[in-house]
C-alpha cells in the first residue's frame, strides 16, 4: 500500500498536538484526516473508514481506549496506534491488550511516529494477502467477521517472526489451517511443513516419531529413520494436542527447542536443527503447569507468541461463506444450492464441533440429497431441534405453546422479536445476543 493510498485518521482534543502529529504524516504522503474525540472519530470512520487511526489515550468525553473497543467492532477494522502519557504503562498495557497496534509514549520525535506508521502500512500489506479471498483460501481460512480479521492479522504477524507459536482453539476450530496459513506466509514457505498429533502416540513412539531412531535401538528399527524435527529442518513443524506429551518427553522437547538440537533414539551424538515450531492445544496448560501436569518452563517457551482461534459460533456471520465454500468443495461439477430456512437453522446451530462438524453436516447433506438444493429436511434433527445446551446461546426467552405450529421463518421473527422487547429495543445489543450482524437482524424483522 502506497502512502498516497493510506488513509489516515489522528484522534486529539488538543488542536496543537493533534496538528503537528498530522502534519508530520501529510509530510510522508499520507492522506491525513482529524478529529477531536470520541463521537467525531467514530463518525469520520463509517462514513469513509480508515486504514490506521493515530489517537490520545486520554481525552475528555471518550478516551482513545474506548474508541480502540468501538473500532475493534466495525466491519472495516483500522489498525490503532495510542498515544500514552510518559510513564503511563498501565495504559501502554490496557492498549495493547485491548487490541492496539501499538503505542506511543509522550514525548516522542516525529521519527519514532513515522516508522511506528510505517510498520502499520507494512502490516496492512500483510493482512490483505490474508484478507477474505484470494491464497488464504489454499489453507482454508475463511471468514469477513471481525474476529478473523483480528486472526488474520495475527497470523500475518506471526508469519514474519521465527519464534515458536501457540494456537489456542476448540476441537474443530481451524488450528491446524491457521498453522499452515503461518507457514504460507513465512519465508520458509518453500520449506517443508509437517504435522505430528502428539496425542495419537504412546510415549516410546513419539519419540521416535520425533527425534527418530538409528538401526537396531529397538525390536523393528531396522534401519535408520530421521524424526519429523529433522524433516522439517529450516521448514515448520507443528505439534498438534501439545498437551497430552508425557512428562518425560516434555523435557525431550524442552532441549530440543533451547538447544536447536535432538538426539535420535539409540544415538550418542545430536543433530542440529532449524525447525520452527507451532504447537497447538484445545487445554488449559496454565491449569495444567499448577496441577503439576505440564512444566513451566516448556509453556513459556512455546508461548512466545499466542493465538487463539475463535470458535465458529463467536463468528456465526461467517457460516454463509464457510457452506458455499463446502457445497464447492464436496459438490459435483454443478455446484448446489441450499434454502434459505436451511441455512438460518445453520446459522442458528451451537456448532460444539466448530468448522469441522459444519463441512461433515454439509458433506453428509449433499451426499443424501438426489436434488439441485439442500433444504432444511435434510439437516440432521440435532441442528432442525437442537437438544438443550446444544442450541444458540440466546437469553431465556419464553414462547407461547402455539410457536410450535409456527413456520422456521415465524420462529426466528418471533425470537428475534423477544429479544429486542428484553434488550430494550437495542439492535445493536439484540443482534449480539443473537449472533448474528445487524444487517441479518432487520432481515428477520422484516419477513412476513
Amino acid at each position: 500500500m502506497s502512502p498516497k493510498r493510506t488513509r489516515i485518521l489522528v484522534v486529539d482534543d488538543d488542536e496543537q498536538s493533534r496538528n503537528v502529529v498530522s502534519e508530520t504524516l501529510a509530510r510522508e504522503g499520507y492522506t491525513v484526516a482529524t478529529a477531536d474525540g470520541y463521537n467525531a472519530a467514530l463518525h469520520s470512520h463509517r462514513v469513509e473508514p480508515f486504514d490506521i487511526v493515530v489517537s490520545d489515550i486520554r481525552m475528555p468525553d471518550r478516551d482513545g481506549l474506548e474508541l480502540l473497543a468501538a473500532l475493534t467492532q466495525e466491519t472495516r477494522q483500522p489498525l490503532v496506534i495510542l498515544i500514552t502519557a510518559f510513564g503511563d504503562m498501565e495504559g501502554a498495557a490496557q492498549a495493547l491488550q485491548g487490541g492496539a497496534f501499538e503505542y506511543l509514549s509522550k514525548p516522542f520525535r516525529p521519527a519514532e511516529l513515522r516508522s511506528v506508521v510505517a510498520r502499520a502500512v507494512t502490516e496492512i500489506d500483510s493482512t490483505e494477502s490474508l484478507g477474505p479471498t484470494g491464497e488464504h483460501q489454499a489453507v482454508g481460512l475463511i471468514g469477513r467477521s471481525p474476529a478473523m480479521v483480528r486472526l488474520y492479522r495475527e497470523v500475518a504477524r506471526a508469519a514474519q517472526s521465527e519464534t515458536t507459536v501457540l494456537v489456542y482453539g476448540e476441537s474443530g476450530s481451524g488450528k491446524e489451517l491457521v498453522a499452515r496459513s503461518i507457514h504460507a506466509y513465512s519465508p520458509r514457505k518453500e520449506r517443508p511443513f509437517i504435522a505430528v498429533n502428539c496425542g495419537a502416540f504412546s510415549e516410546s513412539l513419539l519419540e521416535s516419531e520425533l527425534f527418530g531412531h538409528v538401526k537396531g535401538a529397538f525390536t523393528g528399527a531396522d534401519s535408520n529413520r530421521k524424526g519429523v524435527f529433522e524433516q522439517a529442518d529450516t521448514g515448520t513443524l507443528f505439534l498438534d494436542e501439545i498437551g497430552e506429551v508425557t512428562p518425560r518427553m516434555q523435557a525431550q522437547l524442552l532441549r530440543a527447542l533451547q538447544e536447536g538440537e535432538v538426539r535420535p533414539v539409540g544415538s550418542a551424538t545430536s543433530r542440529t536443527v532449524k525447525t520452527r515450531v507451532v504447537g497447538a492445544t484445545n487445554r488449559d496448560l496454565h491449569a495444567m503447569v499448577e496441577r503439576g501436569d505440564f512444566r513451566e518452563d516448556l509453556l513459556y517457551r512455546i508461548m512466545v507468541v499466542v493465538i487463539h482461534v475463535p470458535p465458529l459460533r463467536e463468528r456465526r456471520e461467517d457460516i454463509p461463506l464457510l457452506v458455499q465454500h463446502f457445497l464447492g468443495k464436496h459438490g459435483t461439477e454443478h455446484k448446489r444450492q441450499i434454502e434459505v430456512d436451511a441455512l438460518d437453522a445453520l446459522v442458528a446451530y451451537n456448532w460444539p464441533g466448530n468448522v469441522r462438524q459444519l463441512e461433515n453436516t454439509i458433506a453428509r447433506a449433499l451426499a443424501l440429497t438426489p436434488g439441485d438444493r439442500i433444504t432444511l429436511q435434510d439437516l440432521p434433527k440435532e441442528i432442525i431441534a437442537p437438544e438443550p445446551g446444544k442450541g444458540p446461546a440466546h437469553p431465556d426467552v419464553s414462547v407461547a405453546p402455539e410457536a410450535a405450529i409456527q413456520t422456521l421463518s415465524e420462529l426466528n421473527k418471533s425470537y428475534a422479536l423477544a429479544v429486542l422487547e428484553r434488550v430494550g429495543g437495542n439492535k445493536s445489543k439484540a443482534a449480539e445476543l443473537l449472533g448474528i450482524d445487524r444487517k441479518t437482524l432487520y432481515r428477520l424483522l422484516k419477513d412476513d
